[in-house]
């Protein structure tokens, strides 16, 4: 699996501050067997990033954990945000590909259980801090930063209540991170002021077709709109969304058709 890197300059930090190296990724679904997406996630090291933040989708099979720590390994000594997904919870099932292209019922159709549990007390050990549900301050490179994050929002396990609040003025960067960015996550976090989404869960529509100027995704798999499925966009008074198009995907679909996979090296600038 060859990637693509996504580069985005972002001057959204007060002025004084130095910039930031953000390493966005998303979607892995790693498993034993994916090599060659081991070893691109095992050379994100050399992008030298500040911060790393993952919204999740880390394994995708029973035996992915130690997988995922191996390749992850390189990076685990720089400060790391993450949130889950669904496939962190349940291992992949087949499902119809057509159904992705309906309109979503709520219905899931999940696989066997996976141990998140330990996956997440080995990335916690490593000083990876987990924000699912939380809110946290962390400073980095001398920047103060608020996170706070969701929990799975297409398992419905997402209580927005639990972190909101008003964008904290005493920080210099207020960021969200979520696994799939529905309308009701945006929302919430857009009526809150932060500066910054983090997103993941579209695969950036994994199949996409030619169309004006680019390529146009059939699908977000949630209520985002398409135009919005991957990359750095921004609506109206809205905080900037990033949506990583994701490294991987389901075993029962792996195929991916002019939507490479990618990861993002974001650098945050100072306002001009």
């Amino acid at each position: 699996m060859a990637f693509q890197l996504r580069e985005v300059k972002l001057p959204i930090l007060p002025k004084g501050s130095p910039e930031l190296r953000v390493l966005h990724f998303s979607d892995l679904h790693l498993t034993p067997r994916r090599k060659r997406e081991i070893a691109d996630i095992r050379s994100w090291a050399d992008l030298t990033p500040d911060l790393v933040v993952s919204t999740g989708d880390f394994i995708g099979h029973k035996d992915a954990i130690n997988t995922a720590l191996y390749a992850l390994e390189p990076l685990l000594d720089t400060p790391g945000l993450y949130v889950f997904g669904s496939n962190d919870y349940y291992g992949p099932r087949f499902k119809n590909p057509l159904t992705y292209l309906k309109r979503d019922d709520g219905t899931r159709i999940l696989g066997e259980k996976l141990n998140t549990e330990d996956l997440d007390v080995r990335l916690q050990a490593r000083g990876w801090r987990n924000l699912n549900s939380s809110k946290i301050r962390i400073e980095v490179r001398g920047v103060a930063i608020e996170a706070r994050g969701t929990d799975d929002a297409h398992l419905q396990l997402d209580d927005y209540s639990l972190v909101a609040g008003k964008r904290d003025k005493e920080v210099d960067l207020s960021i969200g991170v979520t696994h799939a960015p529905y309308k009701r996550i945006v929302d919430a976090m857009a009526a809150d002021k932060l500066d910054l989404l983090f997103a993941g869960h579209t695969h950036g529509g994994q199949v996409r077709i030619p169309w004006f100027g680019g390529t146009r995704s059939l699908t977000t798999n949630c209520d985002l709109p398409n135009w919005r499925s991957r990359g750095l966009t921004k609506f109206g008074s809205e905080p900037y969304l990033h949506v990583s198009a994701g490294m991987g995907y389901s075993r029962f679909a792996p195929i991916r058709f002019l939507c490479p996979s990618e990861a993002s090296l974001i650098t945050l600038q100072q306002i001009q």
